[in-house]
């Protein structure tokens, strides 16, 4: 195995609150410093989601560029915008902090049940913010919950819309989307076309599990309180590094090297 391992760390998301776990950061200031401790145990790009000052999720620019700017302050690591927002939001709220220019922001390219909610995201609204990636120079992360969004993103390409090859991140284990399973991962990285990369983020306690078979099939990783609290059953994670870290004893298990700053870049053509 000697393609470097990309870990990505999804510090935040919109759903989590400080009675889920106290680790989680909330101000651009905390977002920054959590970002920059997943970087120095190896991740080398954040998916940034950001919060009101009482905890309700943003979409807010000021304070995405806020938290970019104090991370490219200290480290050289990808910023990654969410464009999913939480649940709910409508697309120019979602898609409005592409205009800083992150080096990456994620498209969901359909919709998805997410528990008792719907992650809406009808064609049209793709299409908005995939226009608006291209029209900021931000390189997007196809982010799929099931098989169809693959097909999705492949439909935009033919349409001009989205460049490949491109990177997918599968987010397997919501309740509503495609099961969290090593037989399902197999299957849909098989759908993306050749010379695209993808990373898998499992849900809760699925987390850890697909990531070690990520690590040993030749992917890419995504992990962080985002997706799941726990290091293990009954611990809380105390922040999203010590799970970057638990990645990355993995990869030096599996012998397989961490991506370099500037090997990430190269990987993601950013």
């Amino acid at each position: 195995m000697t393609q470097p391992l990309l870990i990505t760390a999804a510090i935040c998301g919109a759903e989590l609150t400080r009675a889920d776990t106290p680790w989680l950061p909330l101000s651009p200031e905390e977002l920054a410093a959590e970002a920059i401790r997943c970087y120095h145990v190896g991740a080398r790009m954040v998916h940034l989601h950001v919060r009101e000052p009482d905890g309700r999720p943003s979409q807010r620019a000021d304070l995405f560029g806020q938290a970019m700017a104090l991370i490219r302050a200290e480290v050289p690591m990808i910023v990654q915008f969410s464009t999913g927002g939480a649940v709910g939001m409508p697309v120019e709220v979602r898609a409005d902090a592409v205009k800083l220019k992150p080096d990456m922001a994620t498209l969901t390219t359909g919709t998805v049940n997410f528990g008792d909610d719907v992650f809406a995201n009808p064609m049209p609204s793709v299409r908005a913010i995939a226009k608006r990636l291209r029209e900021f120079g931000v390189r997007p992360e196809i982010e799929c919950f099931d098989t169809g969004m693959v097909d999705a993103a492949l439909r935009l390409a033919k349409e001009g819309l989205l460049e490949l090859p491109a990177h997918f991140d599968f987010v397997l284990g919501v309740p509503g989307g495609m099961g969290a399973t090593t037989a399902h991962l197999d299957f849909i990285r098989t759908l993306i076309p050749a010379d695209s990369t993808w990373s898998v983020a499992g849900i809760g306690r699925f987390e850890l599990p697909l990531a070690q078979h990520a690590v040993t099939v030749g992917g890419h990783v995504r992990v962080g309180l985002e997706d799941n609290i726990f290091l293990s059953k009954g611990v809380l994670a105390q922040g999203t590094a010590p799970l970057v870290q638990a990645v990355a004893q993995m990869a030096q298990q599996a012998g397989r090297p961490l991506a370099t700053p500037q090997q990430a870049r190269e990987l993601l053509r950013v």
